[in-house]
């Protein structure tokens, strides 16, 4: 056989125990997947000796309240075990809640049924309590107008006696109604009453827990809170580290910068604190105040459980560190039951914080068809229903005897909006900031009132009204001067 006959020989014989022994290796492949099966949920992967499961390799993703749950460790289950029994699910602890007593956000990396999971982590001994990371929204929006405000600068503002001198003042009917725009006179706040004894104080500050705040605004700006103010160095957390906390925080997407993108925490901003008497745009119910910027919601208005503990745990954090918050107002909701975002509020009011909550727009009575978190029964949670300019419920409000404690104005309310701008917005999101505002006017005066007495306050010192008998506990309108003692 010449060399040329005796190659391809060669080549063939090649091919062939190639080919036998890819065959063979098939065989050894599917013989270890029979015999060593890959681990399902629940099930211990050891990896180089070491009883955890091993880290997916897919970058991490975003807060996401379909693939999240809050799990509740018992009392002396340490870190170190919580992250222990995390990667052995070949999950990921997100973020362990400081002040809110064993509750923690988990990240599931394997895309498995939420259920799944959360029966998977009740079936542990060192689990006390598990639930869903419920998604939570800005309630809709009655008589929502699109249409921003025209701006009048301070320069070109009129003065009128005994009235701040803000252009967009005469607008504002929750505070003082003249029957404007087929109002009822006096169907509003009395805040020139109450502003005659208090305009508010630099040393309160007010917490609004919402879709951030446009901290630039320029009738906000001036009141609004800054840590390097107050002598504070930037925040840390164990799962977060040091976050740039100078305009507030955001739980949205772990960005420190709380910017609102939506409108509506700016709006309720607005009602609480724009600066009144500056010759620009509107006044708010405190003229003098610290708003406190906190983002858990994106710009379409939606959040999740976790970031809204997230945020609260920010807070009590800094109270801890002596930021004086008193107050969280708090303009959404959801049907839901939370009892991780219930322990989350209850934890705050144990520091000297009043929780403020819109009752819902579903025109529903919230003593059958509760609403959360208004409808918490804690300590230091109010709940208010909206009223129309004419001093009846808005068409849109919840309601409840039992459960929604007071009613403020709601319905076409102007306040501060993104870019700077001004807009109309109705709903008990706009009630409840006229409520933490009074809150913060009657701390102005008495700084060192509990909660307790400040949410017996509130209640104790509304206008009667035979629309809201039978529909809220006070069966009246909050009013700021009583409230101050103004009257």
């Amino acid at each position: 056989m010449n060399r040329q006959n005796f190659l391809p020989h060669i080549a063939l014989a090649v091919v062939i125990v190639l080919i036998a022994a890819f065959a063979g290796q098939i065989r050894r492949w599917e013989n270890e997947q029979k015999n060593n099966p890959k681990p399902k949920r629940g099930t211990v992967a050891k990896e180089n000796g070491y009883g955890g499961g091993k880290r997916d390799s897919r970058p991490q993703r975003s807060f996401d309240s379909d693939e999240k749950i809050l799990v509740k460790f018992r009392t002396g289950t340490d870190i170190s075990r919580i992250r222990n029994i995390t990667l052995r699910f070949n999950d990921e602890l997100k973020d362990e809640f400081e002040n809110v007593k064993g509750w923690t956000a988990i990240d599931d990396m394997d895309d498995a049924d939420i259920n799944d999971v959360i029966n998977e982590y009740k079936s542990l001994p060192e689990v006390e309590s598990v639930q869903g990371d419920y998604k939570i929204s800005i309630d809709p929006q009655e008589n929502y107008l699109p249409v921003l405000y025209t701006r009048t600068e301070g320069e070109d503002a009129v003065i009128t006696s005994g009235k701040p001198n803000d252009p967009m003042f005469e607008n504002q009917w929750a505070l003082s109604n003249t029957g404007q725009e087929g109002g009822t006179t006096k169907a509003d706040i009395k805040a020139l009453e109450a502003w005659a004894k208090t305009t508010g104080s630099k040393k309160i500050v007010v917490a609004v827990l919402d879709s951030g705040v446009y901290y630039i605004h320029d009738d906000l700006a001036q009141n609004i809170w800054h840590p390097s103010e107050n002598n504070l160095e930037n925040y840390y957390d164990d799962e977060l580290g040091y976050v740039d906390d100078e305009n507030g925080f955001s739980a949205v997407d772990n960005n420190s910068d709380p910017m609102d993108e939506n409108g509506h925490g700016t709006h309720c901003a607005g009602v609480i604190g724009a600066t009144g008497d500056n010759g620009t745009g509107i006044a708010g119910v405190n003229w003098n105040v610290q708003i406190m910027p906190l983002k858990f919601m994106n710009k379409r208005g939606f959040g999740s459980t976790s970031a809204a503990i997230q945020a609260i745990n920010y807070v009590i954090e800094r109270k801890k560190q002596g930021v004086n918050v008193r107050i969280i107002s708090a303009s959404w909701g959801s049907t839901q039951y939370s009892k991780a975002l219930e322990d989350a509020i209850r934890a705050a009011g144990e520091e000297g914080i009043i929780f403020i909550a819109a009752s819902g727009n579903s025109t529903e009575d919230t003593d059958k068809n509760p609403h959360y978190p208004a409808n918490y029964k804690l300590p230091n949670v109010v709940s208010v229903a909206a009223l129309d300019r004419n001093d009846k419920l808005a068409s849109f409000s919840n309601y409840g005897a039992k459960t929604v404690h007071v009613a403020a104005p709601g319905a076409t309310i102007v306040s501060t909006w993104i870019e700077n701008g001004f807009r109309d917005a109705s709903g008990t999101s706009m009630a409840t900031p006229h409520v933490a505002g009074v809150a913060a006017l009657i701390l102005s005066k008495e700084p060192n009132i509990t909660v307790e007495k400040l949410k017996e306050r509130l209640i104790n010192s509304t206008d009667p009204l035979p629309t809201l008998k039978g529909k809220v506990v006070s069966g009246g309108r909050i009013n700021a001067a009583k409230a101050v003692k103004a009257e």
